[in-house]
């Protein structure tokens, strides 16, 4: 295939895809930053998705946080998760990420993710 001069392969063109920014509420970065490589490793990679508008490998819907709260699930050496919304256009936002060491989802942990999902309802509305 004959390119005209300045014209970029069609291989670039193709490759570009439109990510949401991510933004990370409350200390849901440092929380991520202290897994295990592996596990940090996962979770970005379905962050990534996320970003593209894709559903991460392994999750579920998180109502009990919020409309439209999902968890990332890593099992990585131990188990971890991210909980987040993407169905806003401007970002995905990350409430909270942790270390799971039970069955069920502690309560202190749902309690954080909701306070932060409420507070990013109420921080949009004002904008």
């Amino acid at each position: 295939m004959k390119r005209r001069p300045g014209e970029l392969p069609i291989h670039i063109k193709t490759d570009m895809i439109r990510r949401k920014p991510i933004r990370w509420l409350g200390d849901s970065l440092n929380r991520v930053r202290e897994f295990s490589p592996d596990a940090r490793r996962e979770i970005g990679t379905e962050l990534r998705n996320v970003q593209e508008g894709e559903m991460p490998s392994d999750w579920k819907p998180m109502r009990s946080v919020g409309p439209g709260v999902n968890e990332i699930r890593v099992h990585a050496g131990g188990e971890y998760r991210a909980l987040y919304v993407a169905k806003f256009a401007e970002s995905v936002y990350v409430l909270h990420a942790f270390e799971k060491q039970a069955r069920k989802t502690p309560k202190n942990d749902i309690d954080l993710a909701q306070k932060r999902y409420r507070d990013l309802i109420a921080e949009r509305r004002e904008k």
